[in-house]
């Protein structure tokens, strides 16, 4: 535990002449919370454990796990799961089946998976029954190309599975590839002939294999907490819905994913790898990875960090959303050490700060803040702080409600913490050494229900960075949503401006809390060197050429001045040549400290 000595002495005094009343309400404050992590499964009514959970494991494994991106000695960069598509490796479809005779995944252990998820502090799991290589990861009556009778390894991994969730009470869920199935006559991206030459189509897919097994793994596993269906692609609605309504009579208490398809899913899923800027409202949810592939490649050891991983689920929670994140099992069904890793020790910290995660709900502000983020419980904010103010203040935007008290939450137990106004914001008082290594937690009670406007505030001490979601175009410039992949099928997105003309601006409304000189870098890609301006409405006016990239870079601009606190609009426009490739990614404002 740690020693606060670097504690002010105002803090020190706080505490010490606390009324009992006081104290023994941050001790509830401190205790409160810790029972939301008894949500099980069995007792979580429909979309209980999505909603309030917020926090899942997904799994992508199958018979593209034994191939692990490698085919003889040349090694495939990309997403694994994909391996066999013509577009990657383009392993022809007989060859692909003939893997199977390879596949005896003897170190597979559900109830090590199992405790892996709860020791992560996920609330459940959904697997891969089966991807669009159309192999089914249990023993399918519908399809003899499944794990129990096409491999040596007459083992059914998904009973085991859902046993274990149910035994260790967290939810147990499918994935199954709905529209693509790349092996089976039919299927979108499938052979178009049987093993006869007779011609078949979807329809022919649809109801051999697809409906039926979703039949078998909607009825043969117990209870299901969600079905997530995948690229349903130009698959008309007529078939998504006999899916939906097969859920419905066996698992009427299953949930559909969003890429079940025309609108007929019960949330929203967001793309691949998709951590949103800005709130989004509804059910909705965020997958991601624990590397870069979703399915095990073997030179894949660009992991997330424990840090990185809580910064990306208290940045959904913060959204009003849920994060599923996924391991990769290898051909032998073991998860690698560093996926264990680097869950457990994320997994510490949240079930250490439960409230934090657990029935959490959206920040006020709509987005994070330079030094974390934020979400809600009643009618507390929790901030979640990465990065530790320097000069012992951490700064609020503006809030429409009145704070009651402000708490941070440390081993030796809750310390109260003074606050001061700073122009429209506030400025809370902490001490030099940041509580928890990975990210340290202060509770804001306020009177009323968390309430604000999502007006970005310059912190007076860190950058501020700010993307396109919330600013406005003016004149010529397109706002767009521009999509990439940095390796196959490793999508990334983000929301740009581009194709300025000559009138066109990026208009970016701030809060300065603080007046002074900031120093102003731009976000962007493009050709050649580009010249930029930017500009306070009303104000001053700074302008400046920089080189570009083919990939996103930060370069400087320039200080501009705000020469009191208040309520500002930033214009960024991109000048002379090259406006036609220029993309505004975000701006960034940092304070300049000067001696005086």
């Amino acid at each position: 535990m740690k020693n606060y000595l670097a504690l002010s002495c105002s803090m020190a005094l706080s505490l010490a002449l606390a009324e009992p009343a006081a104290d023994q309400e941050m001790d509830k404050m401190w205790n409160s919370g810790k029972e939301t992590t008894k949500l099980r499964a069995e007792d979580a009514t429909r979309g209980q454990l999505f909603d309030e959970g917020n926090y899942a494991m997904f799994i992508h494994w199958g018979l593209y796990s034994l191939v692990g991106n490698q085919i003889g000695d040349k090694t495939y960069y990309g997403i694994g799961e994909w391996i066999m598509n013509p577009r990657f490796a383009g392993i022809e479809v007989n060859e692909y089946k003939k893997l199977a005779g390879q596949f005896k995944p003897e170190n597979f252990n559900a109830k090590e998976i199992v405790q892996l998820a709860k020791d992560a502090g996920m609330k459940y799991i959904v697997i891969t029954s089966k991807h669009h290589d159309g192999f089914a990861m249990y023993d399918s009556k519908v399809s003899d190309f499944n794990i129990t009778k096409a491999t040596p390894w007459d083992v059914d991994p998904m009973k085991e599975l859902s046993v274990a969730c149910k035994e260790a009470g967290i939810g147990f869920g499918f994935y199954y590839s709905h529209n693509q199935d790349w092996t089976y006559p039919g299927g979108n991206g499938g052979p178009t002939t049987d093993a006869e030459g007779n011609e078949k189509d979807f329809e022919d897919y649809f109801y051999e294999k697809c409906l039926p097994q979703v039949e078998e793994i909607t009825s043969l596993y117990g209870k299901i907490e969600l079905v997530w269906f995948d690229t349903p692609g130009t698959m008309p609605k007529k078939y998504v819905q006999e899916l939906v309504d097969i859920v419905r009579k066996n698992q009427p208490d299953a949930l559909v994913s969003g890429r079940a398809g025309h609108n007929l899913g019960d949330y929203q899923s967001l793309g691949d790898m998709e951590v949103p800027h800005e709130n989004v409202d509804g059910l909705w949810e965020a997958v991601d990875t624990t590397n870069d592939s979703w399915a095990y490649a073997w030179y894949d050891n660009y992991w997330k960090t424990p840090k990185e991983i809580l910064k990306r689920t208290i940045a959904c929670v913060g959204r009003g959303g849920t994060y599923m994140l996924n391991i990769g099992p290898d051909g032998t069904g073991a998860v690698p050490e560093r996926a264990k890793t680097i869950l457990r020790e994320s997994g510490t910290w949240i079930n250490k700060y439960p409230n934090v995660i657990y029935d959490a709900g959206a920040s006020p502000f709509g987005h994070d803040l330079p030094w974390g983020d934020v979400t809600v419980k009643e009618n507390t904010l929790q901030l979640a702080v990465f990065e530790w103010p320097r000069k012992g203040k951490l700064h609020l935007p503006a809030l429409e409600n009145k704070i009651k008290s402000i708490t941070l939450i440390t081993d030796e137990g809750p310390v109260s913490l003074t606050h001061e106004a700073i122009g429209n914001g506030t400025a809370i008082n902490v001490p030099a050494t940041a509580p928890e290594d990975l990210v340290s937690v202060i509770r804001v009670e306020l009177d009323s229900e968390p309430k604000a406007n999502h007006v970005y505030a310059l912190d007076p001490t860190l950058e501020t960075r700010i993307f396109p979601e919330f600013a406005k175009p003016e004149g010529t410039v397109s706002y767009e949503k521009k999509r990439w992949m940095e390796k196959f099928g490793e999508w990334k997105a983000a929301k740009i401006f581009t194709k300025w003309g000559e009138d066109g601006r990026a208009v970016f409304e701030v809060d300065v809390l603080v007046p002074g000189d900031y120093n102003v870098s731009l976000n962007y890609t493009g050709e050649g060197r580009l010249v930029w301006g930017v500009e306070v409405d009303g104000g001053e006016k700074i302008k400046n050429e920089q080189n570009s990239s083919h990939n996103f870079q930060k370069f400087p601009i320039g200080w501009i001045n705000f020469p009191k606190a208040g309520n500002y609009k930033i214009k960024v426009s991109c000048m002379e040549e090259g406006k036609d490739t220029a993309e505004l990614n975000s701006i960034h404002l940092e304070p300049v400290s000067l001696t005086k």
